[in-house]
């Protein structure tokens, strides 16, 4: 996976108690239990560091850990954000 997807893990697994084994690149944020005021404070940690804003609301339950390393490489290469899943 990419050193995007290793700092998200990260980020995610320093904000939220999800047990380590189910930080996975397939899992979703729904599947995390992740709650809205935890997408806000992950997009605000994304923004710290990795220096890229994510519009909060572009996150959603359904988007997959992949999708949002993807979402953020995105956001880093000024592409417009698509469904990531």
């Amino acid at each position: 996976m990419s050193t995007t997807y290793d700092t998200l893990v990260d980020i995610l697994a320093g904000i939220h108690d999800a047990p380590s084994e189910h930080l996975t690149p397939g899992a979703t944020l729904n599947d995390l239990d992740v709650d809205s005021l935890t997408l806000v404070e992950l997009a605000l940690r994304v923004e710290r560091n990795l220096g890229v804003h994510i519009d909060d609301a572009d996150l959603h339950g359904g988007l997959t850990l992949a999708g949002t390393a993807e979402l953020i490489d995105r956001a880093r290469t000024g592409e417009t954000a698509v469904s990531a899943s």
